[in-house]
């Protein structure tokens, strides 16, 4: 917005801010802890009602090769559904948007369509891993009898450090929202939510992700389709309608032209910033799949059909969940001039304060309870997978001396890494 201008729309609320979130948080301390232990109760009592019928119903006996493998028997619609879920990071739910707000629509394209590649592809390895390997339980194994067990070590600690990643921004991104619509301490966010995952995680293994991947993609796509309408087919004002929007985004290119896109415009594709963060985002993102034990433990546990159209199938449905919520949060963020300021921005406030000004208190607990359902879902996807990881592959699959050996490898890469960064 003009820095310190009245607001473009009429919007006198806003008038002269150079920020959003300048007031007390939204809601008090107590909702941020209630969301996160009443939402962590439910999945846990959820999973262990369903690890019990499973039980004494399905006759499922929970030995360590169901607990990593899920029986090896997920059919296609689970397994689309839990790629979804597992794909669905808090990043890329608040990225997208904020991608929107910096290039318009070409920042929501060029981050969905190139997020979504990786997906498709590694739908023809996890055919090919049902086909060569269909008794695998990680993906340390097949490298260590293609490429021996120096290759198995460095591809161990580039799984560890992609486990580490993830887990650090899911779980940040999470705290981030967390904080600035309750005002609760950083660091009990950050441990409840651990400790939330866990809880469930531990008692019900990869079958319990399955499951609760289910239900947090249920309340995603619902939630999503809320805000869509709620800005494209309402009576909210300013907004409320697509040509209120494009109208809307015409005026504000016109006082804030975005450098880089053809004719400073929100509504073209033709933006240099956006195909250089697409370039970008496509190149990280082969590394961030390709080195997580997690996609290829859903491979591993799906059925010989389901492997390849699984994650086929996942590729579709997740498209339209980082699309809605950058096209409908992030242009609706621009389209009512909200002053957000360079630190909200990057720290992915930007759907927080979209959703509030929708729906209010509601909009943002909305928005909370979607962010929760993304960061546990993914985190426990990441718990599973690195114990599966040790399980099978410290554990069972090395002697103490390997073991001492990858220690040693693991401080010295990380020595290294850590003395390469610090020197920058």
């Amino acid at each position: 917005m003009p820095v310190g201008g009245p607001n473009l729309f009429g919007l006198h609320q806003y008038d002269n801010k150079t920020a959003f979130f300048t007031g007390p948080a939204i809601f008090s301390q107590s909702v941020g802890y209630a969301v996160i232990v009443g939402y962590g109760t439910l999945f846990a009592l959820l999973t262990i009602i369903v690890t019990i019928v499973d039980h004494y119903f399905a006759g499922t006996k929970y030995t360590s090769e169901e607990f990593n493998t899920a029986g090896r028997a997920i059919k296609t619609g689970l397994l689309a559904v839990d790629v979804v879920s597992h794909w669905t990071w808090v990043a890329t739910l608040l990225q997208s948007a904020t991608e929107t707000f910096y290039y318009g629509i070409s920042g929501a394209f060029w981050i969905t369509s190139t997020s979504a590649i990786q997906l498709f592809l590694f739908g023809i390895v996890a055919m090919e891993i049902k086909r060569r390997a269909p008794k695998a339980h990680t993906v340390i194994e097949l490298v260590r009898i293609r490429w021996g067990h120096a290759a198995s070590i460095i591809f161990f600690y580039l799984c560890y450090l992609n486990n580490a990643i993830v887990c650090t921004l899911s779980l940040i991104g999470a705290g981030n929202v967390l904080v600035a619509a309750t005002g609760m301490n950083i660091y009990a966010a950050l441990m409840l939510l651990s400790v939330s995952v866990v809880v469930y995680t531990v008692t019900g293994g990869l079958k319990a992700t399955f499951i609760s991947s289910y239900l947090h993609t249920i309340v995603i796509f619902v939630t999503l389709n809320v805000f869509a309408f709620k800005v494209f087919a309402s009576n909210t004002k300013p907004i409320g309608s697509m040509s209120k929007v494009w109208d809307n985004l015409q005026k504000y290119a016109a006082a804030v032209p975005v450098q880089g896109n053809k004719d400073g415009s929100y509504l073209t594709l033709l933006s240099k910033g956006g195909v250089e963060f697409g370039i970008l985002n496509a190149v990280a993102s082969f590394g961030n799949l390709w080195t997580d034990q997690a996609y290829w433990q859903s491979a591993i546990a799906a059925t010989p059909k389901a492997a390849m159209q699984g994650y086929i199938l996942g590729g579709l449905l997740w498209f339209p969940i980082p699309f809605a919520i950058s096209i409908s949060l992030g242009l609706c963020a621009l389209a009512l001039d909200l002053p957000l300021s360079e630190y909200e921005i990057n720290q992915g406030l930007v759907p927080v304060a979209a959703s509030q000004f929708l729906f209010g208190k509601g909009g943002v607990l909305l928005l909370v309870t979607i962010v929760y359902m993304a960061v546990t879902s993914t985190v426990s996807a990441e718990f599973i997978a690195m114990s599966s990881l040790f399980t099978y592959d410290i554990y069972k699959g090395m002697s103490f001396l390997s073991f001492l050996e990858l220690v040693c490898s693991l401080l010295a890469l990380q020595w290294e890494v850590s003395r390469v960064l610090y020197s920058r």
